[in-house]
C-alpha cells in the first residue's frame, strides 16, 4: 500500500500484516483509491481535493486521508477506534511527516458527538460492509455539524447504498466488490 499521487507519491505506508479480523481492517486498494481520486480531481466537478478540510471516518490505516493531503488538502482529521488500526494510522502519519496537518480522534465514527469547529469539505466513509454503519455515521455527522455546506462524501460499501434524505447523488461506480458513492450536502 502506497501513496499514489501528489507530493508524497510513491511513499510506502506501514504494512497491515495480519490486520485485525475483529476490527475488519480492509484497506482500500491502490487501484480503487486511484479511481476515487480521479473522480474527485478530474470528474467534472472541479478539483474537490485541493484546499479541502478532510474528515476520514472509519479511517483504518488512514490511506484515504493521507492521499488527500498528498494531493493538496489542507488538513485531515481521522476518526478510528480500533487499537490495531490506530497504531497503523499513527505510524502512517509519521511516515508521511504529516503530524502538523492531521488530528486523530479515537472514537466510534457512528457517534462522533458535536463538532466544535468548522465543518469538513471532503469526507471519506469506509465502514465495515453490510452493517448499516455508513448511514448511521452520515446521520450523526449531519446532526453534529461535521459537514460544511456543499461537502462531498465518498462512501465505500459492499453494495450500492441509497443516498440518505437531503444528500444529492453525484456519482456511483463499482470496482470489483467495492461500490463507491459520491454524495453532496446541500449548498
Amino acid at each position: 500500500m502506497r501513496i499514489i499521487g501528489g507530493r508524497s507519491r510513491g511513499l510506502h505506508l506501514a504494512p497491515v500484516g495480519a490486520g485485525d479480523a475483529q476490527a475488519q481492517l480492509r484497506p482500500t486498494s491502490d487501484r480503487v483509491r486511484e479511481s476515487i481520486f480521479n473522480l474527485l480531481i478530474n470528474g467534472g466537478h472541479g478539483n474537490l481535493v485541493q484546499g479541502a478540510r478532510v474528515l476520514d471516518l472509519f479511517a483504518g490505516t488512514g490511506a484515504l486521508g493521507l492521499e488527500a493531503l498528498s494531493r493538496g488538502a489542507t488538513s485531515a482529521t481521522f476518526v478510528e477506534q480500533g487499537k490495531v488500526a490506530l497504531a497503523l494510522l499513527t505510524r502512517n502519519i509519521a511516515l508521511m511527516r504529516a503530524e502538523g496537518e492531521t488530528e486523530v480522534r479515537r472514537r466510534d465514527a457512528t457517534q462522533p458527538g458535536e463538532n466544535r469547529g468548522t465543518g469538513y469539505d471532503l469526507v471519506f466513509l469506509d465502514p465495515p460492509y453490510g452493517k448499516g454503519l455508513g448511514e448511521k455515521a452520515i446521520a450523526a455527522c449531519v446532526a453534529g455539524g461535521w459537514l460544511a455546506p456543499a461537502a462531498v462524501i465518498v462512501w465505500e460499501e459492499g453494495t450500492a447504498p441509497l443516498p440518505p434524505a437531503g444528500l444529492d447523488l453525484i456519482d456511483q461506480r463499482r470496482y470489483g466488490d467495492t461500490h463507491v458513492t459520491l454524495l453532496r450536502m446541500p449548498g
